[in-house]
């Protein structure tokens, strides 16, 4: 038991060492504006415009640091590369309590200079010593003046503890379930606020995979990027590899590499966007060679137009993808797509388009076949095709394989690119049947076996000028894209 007079001087002393370590935090925040403390990474992350940002980082990366500074940043009104406001109000949200006090609150409190602290309000423990407790809030002092609030929620509140605020910004240091994600959008919106996320992928193919990894290209408010060990300079060299040689390959894509993964792997791991990606050009006439469909009302509906060269090499040269319309919407936006193309048409004007065989089913909800209703609006759907999964997987792997790639898909075809990046096996072998409408109807179509036999006389124009427009292709990936 420690008596009167010793008990004041261990406060004391437990006061000044506090004192200097919070000190010093300010000083962490100045070697982080000068760059003696950041990274590549981490400066393309707070200098990304965007209003929906997340990095999705292995351990260590310095993920959460960038989170941590960015926050700061926005309540102090000071932030080097945005606008900046008055009063600003934010929250931070973790996992747990448990996983708050270790990681975002110690990280903030880590860079947050005491003189800038108005007050702090605790959930429990000490304001004396709040990175031994839990904070609800911290009020900042704004260098406009005004003071700023960030409070510490958890995601074990529920949806409802999220409602009703207004706020500048959301930092979620690690992955939050769709439903609070999804409420926090709503809680920026009046301000005009951001949302940004620093996360370990450790849950798998979730919604941040499908809506921000997948998406980010389609919205021009998602920003993501990925950081590794590597990404870190200062990391200890020894110790990652250290770190490395004790775990499993699947381990390390989501710690080392913060990349998703699947239990089971990709199902067209051959698929190289920065291979089989391309500019679009204008393709000669008779490079046409076929339209494939995969029907959807609720479901979305998948059509792609695809061409072929002399060499037998395919182009994927444009898309219509919708979900919830009927079949005279999408018979209009096909064959709207297929003028601006210049698509051939057949002797009584049809278009003609390869589908699936289930197209020629009837339902309650009419009396007449989805083929049927097709033809009527103008398009002659073929739905004999051959419909084997695996040989049509193991065809279409074969078409990205090999090198030069037998397929090319033009850089619009944003829903059949975004489909060949997130096909999974499941169980037994067997792809999840997820977001495969695109790559459904792609198979009908390579399982067709198109060919497109020209003159011989014009074989050797066609490798030249195919060859011009590949290089031409290129070039403009390479310098717009």
């Amino acid at each position: 038991m420690l008596k009167s007079g010793e008990r004041e001087r261990l406060e004391r002393i437990l006061k000044i060492e506090r004192e200097l370590r919070m000190r010093a935090a300010g000083k962490k925040l100045d070697r982080y504006n000068t760059g003696d403390k950041v990274h590549l990474k981490q400066m393309a992350f707070h200098k990304c415009a965007k209003r929906n940002r997340w990095v999705f980082g292995g351990n260590r990366s310095g993920k959460t640091e960038c989170g941590a500074v960015e926050a700061i940043w926005l309540a102090r009104g000071a932030h080097p590369y945005r606008p900046n406001r008055e009063n600003v109000n934010g929250w931070i949200v973790s996992v747990s309590q448990e996983v708050q006090r270790d990681v975002a609150q110690a990280k903030v409190l880590n860079y947050l200079n005491p003189e800038w602290i108005e007050r702090v309000t605790m959930q429990s423990g000490s304001r004396d010593f709040p990175c031994g407790g839990i904070i609800d809030t911290i009020y900042i002092r704004n260098v406009f003046g005004g003071i700023s609030s960030v409070s510490f929620k958890t995601s074990t509140q529920g949806r409802e503890k999220f409602q009703g605020a207004s706020l500048d910004f959301v930092w979620f240091d690690e992955e939050p379930p769709a439903d609070i994600y999804e409420e926090c959008r709503m809680r920026v919106l009046d301000k005009v606020g951001e949302i940004f996320g620093t996360m370990t992928p450790l849950k798998g193919l979730t919604w941040v995979y499908d809506e921000i990894y997948l998406n980010a290209r389609d919205d021009p408010e998602v920003w993501w990027e990925s950081m590794e060990w590597e990404d870190n300079p200062f990391l200890d060299k020894a110790e990652i590899e250290r770190l490395a040689a004790s775990m499993t390959s699947e381990s390390l894509e989501s710690r080392k590499y913060g990349r998703f993964r699947a239990n089971e792997g990709l199902v067209y791991p051959e698929f190289d966007q920065s291979v089989h990606v391309i500019e679009p050009f204008d393709f000669p006439r008779e490079w046409q060679s076929g339209v494939s469909i995969d029907p959807g009302l609720n479901n979305p509906l998948s059509c792609h137009f695809y061409c072929m060269d002399y060499d037998g090499v395919i182009y994927v040269v444009a898309e219509h993808y919708e979900k919830g319309k009927d079949i005279s919407y999408h018979a209009e936006k096909i064959l709207e797509l297929a003028d601006s193309l210049g698509w051939a048409r057949a002797v009584d004007g049809r278009l003609e388009a390869l589908i699936d065989s289930a197209a020629n089913q009837r339902t309650l909800a009419s009396v007449k076949s989805v083929s049927e209703l097709f033809y009527e609006k103008g398009i002659a759907v073929n739905p004999s095709v051959n419909k084997q999964l695996f040989a049509g997987i193991t065809r279409v792997k074969e078409y990205l394989a090999a090198r030069p790639p037998r397929i090319y898909i033009f850089r619009t075809c944003v829903n059949l690119i975004r489909e060949l990046k997130g096909y999974w096996w499941g169980n037994g072998d067997v792809p999840v049947k997820r977001d495969d409408h695109a790559l459904d109807e792609l198979r009908y179509y390579i399982m067709s076996r198109p060919t497109n036999e020209p003159k011989e006389s014009r074989k050797p124009r066609n490798a030249l000028y195919k060859e011009k427009l590949l290089r031409e292709s290129r070039l403009k990936t390479k310098y717009f894209g």
